[in-house]
């Protein structure tokens, strides 16, 4: 079975080697650096087997993007005190979506009227949006890039209506394929990062249903969370034009 990998990060200037992965299912770590291929060196190396391969890499490589203890405890909130964050975030809050249906949608009035007339209200008196409008009036970044299965699933269809709604209040909405998403190696997770120093990974059951928050500060996952925020820009178009892209299409 094909490993899943996750790109950790590389201190290399130039976006190549050497370069740290971690498998997401084992937790090996794969290590990419300058071979070590002379015999005289080898034969110093203890333990080596016959299928083994030797890699040198700089110690700032493994200090920066390596493992920092043997077993990561998540630190985790509650729904509370992740929404206060909403409302202390300093400049920038942005969003990465990838799952294919949210619960908590499905819940929503807005959902029955959204199935009903294929368009989501505009709800913009809710505490979201009032919130929202006013982080962006006084000058705040709030933004989020859209994961969009092909087809598109019924929630995402509902997401992408909705979008007219966060466009209102000021967020920068974008959307791009899967497939797209796969391309620019961007995660299965769904997260936000505030002020480029606090990640909030997102946490849902089987059912779709939000129950709790990974808080990451450490500064390099920070800093990996923030080159994924980077790439889904990138790769992503505003949502106006995604969805006139979906309405050619059907």
């Amino acid at each position: 079975m094909m490993r899943r990998l996750r790109f950790n990060g590389t201190d290399s200037k130039n976006g190549g080697c050497p370069a740290v992965h971690e498998d997401l299912d084992t937790g090996e770590f794969i290590v990419q650096g300058r071979p070590v291929t002379d015999p005289e060196d080898i034969a110093q190396l203890q333990h080596f087997g016959p299928g083994d391969a030797a890699v040198a890499v700089p110690r700032e490589l493994l200090v920066n993007h390596g493992p920092k203890e043997m077993e990561r405890v998540p630190d985790l909130i509650g729904p509370d005190e992740f929404g206060r964050l909403f409302h202390t975030f300093k400049h920038s809050a942005w969003h990465l979506e990838t799952r294919r249906g949210y619960a908590s949608d499905r819940e929503d009035a807005g959902y029955a009227e959204f199935l009903a007339t294929g368009e989501a209200p505009l709800d913009l008196d809710s505490e979201w949006c009032t919130n929202i409008r006013r982080q962006t009036g006084s000058g705040k970044y709030v933004g989020r890039v859209r994961v969009v299965d092909n087809p598109p699933t019924e929630g995402q269809r509902f997401l992408l209506s909705y979008a007219r709604c966060n466009a209102v209040t000021g967020e920068d909405v974008r959307n791009l394929w899967r497939e797209e998403a796969v391309s620019a190696h961007l995660p299965d997770e769904d997260f936000w990062v505030f002020d480029s120093r606090l990640v909030a990974i997102l946490r849902f059951n089987d059912e779709d249903i939000f129950h709790d928050v990974e808080i990451v500060t450490e500064p390099a996952e920070v800093l990996r969370y923030c080159q994924v925020r980077d790439a889904a820009v990138h790769a992503s178009v505003p949502y106006e034009q995604f969805a006139a892209r979906l309405d050619r299409k059907g």
